[in-house]
């Protein structure tokens, strides 16, 4: 299977919106990394915007970039991962549902619904084609990345309109640092141009994508076996550190045994924060550095080289993996 990315639209904790992705990232010491937005009048009607929540902003702001950047190509479908969705609309409707019961609004609960963004998308763009939403927590966005790339692959679709977006929740926080998690939370909106065939600027051709579940050992090796890739074919690691030791470990054995001496070792979790779609930052983020022939120097971890075929290799909270290969476009 394989996918041409040919346009993104990145809103993130970096300065991503403006279609700028620097080269000098930077590393925020924050226990919250919240996205740098960008003039939504500029991209959505603002009759529309003054009634729109936070999350639906950045979805549809980054999905409009997105097809502004590809010559307002009308996609075939819209695929969206999500693991929280509106969740703080949820929580401003239960909150609020516990102060008290009478009178209150039913709009926080209706814009709540996973597929509030798909569907707003849709409308936006007057698409009636085919539109799903994904939420599989960790391995959302690669559920939806698996159904684009059958779509495209199955020739029941030339173009395909891929999102991943999650917003920071402190109610959500809370909860995760209950359980000693300390990780920085993240969040972001990251909407992708999948083509069947290459057409203008191409970032970076998809060639595999696979989700796991508490994977055995041995893992990556079947994959890489699977999709036909040798260990040496892979000349780049991008992998999911996020700086606390129980989800840092996870990396350690590939780093020690499975790959050649000079891979390049990159991460990025520590550019926009823990979070359950965080694997579509990492898809731009290999896509730019693809294009531009290196990755912001932030992101190195060791043996820093040009990028020809990635490896996107992330977990989250030990349970739901996810790998993805990309590679230069020939």
């Amino acid at each position: 299977m394989q996918a041409y990315i040919t346009s993104i639209g990145l809103i993130s904790p970096q300065d991503t919106a403006s279609n700028r992705f620097s080269f000098d990232l930077k590393h925020e010491n924050a226990p919250v990394l919240r996205c740098v937005e960008p003039d939504y009048k500029q991209l959505i009607p603002p009759l529309q915007l003054r009634r729109m929540s936070r999350i639906l902003k950045m979805g549809m702001g980054a999905a409009q970039i997105c097809l502004n950047n590809a010559g307002e190509i009308q996609p075939d479908a819209i695929l969206v991962g999500t693991g929280l969705a509106c969740v703080n609309e949820l929580e401003s409707f239960m909150l609020s549902m516990l102060d008290s019961e009478q009178g209150l609004s039913s709009i926080p609960f209706i814009n709540s619904s996973h597929n509030t963004i798909a569907a707003q998308i849709s409308k936006m763009l007057h698409n009636h084609s085919y539109n799903n939403t994904y939420c599989h927590r960790g391995t959302s966005f690669e559920s939806a990345l698996t159904d684009a790339l059958m779509l495209l692959n199955g020739q029941e679709a030339e173009h395909v309109l891929l999102g991943g977006i999650d917003e920071y929740s402190e109610q959500y926080h809370s909860l995760i640092q209950k359980t000693g998690d300390t990780a920085t939370a993240g969040e972001g909106a990251a909407f992708f141009l999948l083509s069947r065939q290459p057409a203008g600027k191409v970032f970076g051709r998809i060639t595999a994508a696979q989700t796991f579940y508490k994977p055995a050992d041995g893992f990556i090796d079947a994959f890489l076996s699977d999709h036909h890739l040798r260990h040496d074919d892979i000349d780049t690691v991008l992998c999911g550190i996020n700086g606390t030791e129980s989800n840092d470990q996870v990396y350690g054995h590939p780093a020690e045994g499975i790959f050649r001496r000079d891979t390049q070792w990159a991460s990025y979790k520590h550019l926009c924060g823990e979070y359950t779609t965080g694997g579509s930052f990492a898809l731009a983020l290999a896509a730019c550095s693809l294009l531009n022939g290196r990755f912001p120097a932030s992101c190195i971890l060791r043996n820093r080289r040009r990028p020809q075929r990635i490896l996107i290799y992330n977990h989250y909270h030990r349970l739901n993996y996810s790998l993805v290969t990309v590679e230069r476009a020939q």
